[in-house]
């Protein structure tokens, strides 16, 4: 195993291998620019899908990168693990882009994600209608995305986790924070706009998987952030939705939630399979205490359309055991006081 703390002979001298060949480096840097299908891969280099399968094979025996499947498509991705990160860094930053295959492969990959790009607005043109409605009944998502950056801040963290990634907006709005950045979505037409969207915005070092809210496929303890921006209220159980997101954080990472206060706009039950009709302030405090999560900050979105209009709510909690470890640490230093 590719680690950081030490890597023996054998396994450099077979990471090496697997690097050092030409089409599996062009696979590795065009990799390094977002997830991509055996079919993607085999239209860009113009190689046979076996030739192309086996090349991916030594690459992910040498744990270079990873495979995972989304209904019938199987994705490949660089690796997650920071020693490969690091490897891999060093490698694809010097490879020229001026090189003419490079340039080549470049250019095929812009065509792949053009087509990306076209299939999820033909999805998104579909369903503008029902999002227009529910947007018009809130506040403009721009004044929750100014709240959201000035309280999470400016300063840069390692990881990122968007439950319910939808669009992909926030990894788009936090991509200048974070190192790593992943997001979850159930739905695969989503998952679709969301690349198309991070392709579009140049953002290479977040991807999108395919997964289930309540089992998230990503390591617990991992995450400096994780967000779940308009996600509850799908939910039949949202408290066990936010117990699994705390335990993806890492000791002091934050939890962002944002959905909508209490109201009775059943239509969104009916037509639009909301399960819940907003939460109130008291629910997502218990929820949040039942994670071990201290919470830090609660924001109110008063609807634009008048009293008729949905309240978006925003909460963000930490975790807390950082924050027990700092206490006690202070205890035990504090000076004695004399009697």
């Amino acid at each position: 195993m590719l680690t950081r703390s030490s890597t023996g002979l054998n396994m450099m001298v077979d990471t090496l291998k697997a690097a050092a060949e030409s089409s599996r480096l062009r696979i590795l840097l065009l990799l390094s620019r977002g997830d991509l299908t055996v079919t993607d891969l085999t239209e860009i280099l113009n190689q046979s899908q076996p030739r192309v399968s086996r090349h991916l094979k030594l690459l992910m025996d040498a744990q270079l990168i990873e495979r995972y499947q989304e209904g019938s498509w199987a994705y490949f991705r660089l690796s997650d693990g920071e020693a490969a990160r690091d490897f891999l860094g060093g490698v694809i930053g010097r490879v020229d882009a001026a090189d003419a295959i490079v340039e080549r492969d470049l250019e095929r990959l812009s065509s792949v994600k053009r087509r990306r790009q076209e299939k999820a607005a033909d999805y998104f043109s579909a369903n503008a209608a029902s999002w227009d409605q529910i947007r018009s009944l809130h506040v403009p998502d721009g004044a929750v995305e100014a709240a959201l950056t000035e309280l999470i801040g400016e300063s840069p963290f390692q990881a990122m986790l968007d439950l319910g990634t939808g669009t992909g907006r926030l990894l788009e709005l936090f991509a200048p924070l974070y190192r790593r950045g992943v997001g979850i979505d159930l739905s695969r037409e989503m998952l679709s706009v969301a690349r198309a969207n991070l392709d579009q915005a140049d953002v290479a070092h977040a991807q999108v998987r395919q997964g289930d809210l309540y089992a998230p496929p990503v390591e617990r303890d991992a995450f400096d952030l994780v967000t779940m921006h308009q996600v509850l209220h799908y939910l039949e159980d949202p408290g066990l939705a936010i117990r699994e997101a705390s335990r993806l954080l890492r000791p002091a990472g934050r939890l962002v939630i944002v959905d909508f206060a209490p109201h009775t706009h059943e239509f969104l039950r009916d037509e639009h399979a909301h399960v819940r009709l907003g939460f109130s302030d008291r629910q997502i405090a218990d929820w949040l205490e039942e994670a071990g999560l201290e919470q830090e900050a609660e924001r109110a979105f008063a609807p634009t359309a008048g009293a008729s209009g949905l309240t978006v709510k925003l909460w963000v909690a930490r975790d807390r055991r950082l924050l027990i470890a700092d206490s006690s640490q202070a205890i035990q230093t504090a000076p004695k006081e004399t009697v």
